[in-house]
């Protein structure tokens, strides 16, 4: 079974692999699979579960609020999150205005089919929101009983630090942020980690195996697999094809094949297992598109990877790890 952790400094566990459905529910799989997947989730004993209300225009928080109907809802986590337009798009339909987020939380809580959400994160920082309106606006959603603790994702250093302080002030819980993390791609390791772990806040990951390129199925001067994410405009090709662009991963990833027979694991598997060695996160998100892939991924929980093979590691990967900590303001939105 799949094992908890703290969320930050606050009495809140998680469990370490978190269930997402980022590229999948609403989009990318049929609806009947997407519940399966949850059904395999939850049978793996995971009880995390992270959405966003953009994710396929709303329709991901649906599929899942209707998938977790019928769980107790006391023995589940559910995490999602505000910021890119919803809906038509209007001029008040994204950012982190009080409007937009006080509007959004009802509609999440709608379509999720719940009372309120354990974690409401601020899916990107804005820039055209003075952070003091955003924090009270999510100050108002947990005294109003909607959020009972308060995240970011992708936030630098500086803007955590920023948040914290005014959360404090206002009396609330800032005790997270969601960045991708992976052993291809560490920026967080430099500044946001640090001053995370000071601060009492727990990072929950996406991409730990880097958009599928770390299971190894993506071959050094071969096609793309026909029907693979990277095939897909819908299912994240975008992301996939800057780290394919970079020509030196592919050959290096293939060298971790014998590192994770030595534990015997399946290179997702290792994937997931090494972002888990870093104790400043809580938990790692894995997203499916078929139930087998849940069962195999959280084999991953309670994996304790050596620290020799830890060295090995960063020595095979070498120059493909991008680990500059400028890469998450260069990737964040600019003003509305």
């Amino acid at each position: 079974m799949v094992s908890y952790r703290f969320l930050g400094r606050s009495g809140l566990k998680i469990t370490e692999i978190t269930y997402g459905n980022w590229l999948t529910h609403g989009s990318q799989v049929e609806n009947d699979t997407a519940k399966a997947c949850v059904r395999a989730a939850l049978d793996a004993g995971i009880t995390s579960f992270d959405t966003a209300d953009v994710y396929a225009n709303t329709k991901a928080e649906s599929v899942l609020g209707e998938a977790l109907k019928g769980e107790r809802r006391a023995s589940l986590e559910i995490f999602t999150k505000v910021y890119w337009p919803t809906g038509p798009g209007g001029a008040n339909d994204s950012g982190l205005s009080r409007k937009h987020i006080l509007e959004s939380i009802d509609g999440s809580l709608q379509r999720l089919q719940t009372d309120y959400v354990d974690l409401y994160q601020a899916h990107r920082y804005d820039q055209s929101t003075p952070l003091e309106e955003t924090m009270q606006a999510f100050a108002d959603v947990v005294r109003a009983g909607k959020a009972l603790y308060i995240g970011v994702s992708e936030w630098t250093a500086d803007q955590i630090r920023a948040g914290h302080a005014l959360a404090q002030e206002l009396g609330i819980h800032l005790v997270s942020n969601q960045p991708q993390y992976s052993a291809l791609w560490r920026v967080i390791e430099g500044e946001v980690v640090p001053t995370s772990a000071e601060l009492g806040l727990s990072q929950i990951v996406w991409s730990p195996v880097a958009q599928g390129v770390l299971t190894g199925k993506y071959l050094p001067d071969q096609p793309v697999p026909a029907g693979s994410r990277a095939t897909d405009e819908k299912g994240g090709a975008g992301f996939i094809g800057r780290i394919l662009a970079r020509p030196q991963v592919l050959p290096r990833v293939q060298k971790l094949r014998p590192v994770a027979d030595e534990l015997g694991l399946t290179m997702a598997q290792l994937a997931v297992a090494w972002v888990l060695q870093n104790t400043n996160v809580a938990s790692a998100i894995i997203g499916a598109s078929r139930p087998e892939q849940v069962t195999e991924n959280v084999k991953a929980s309670g994996v304790v990877i050596p620290p020799e093979l830890l060295k090995r590691i960063d020595t095979v990967l070498g120059d493909s790890v991008v680990n500059d900590p400028a890469e998450t303001a260069l990737g964040a939105p600019g003003p509305r």
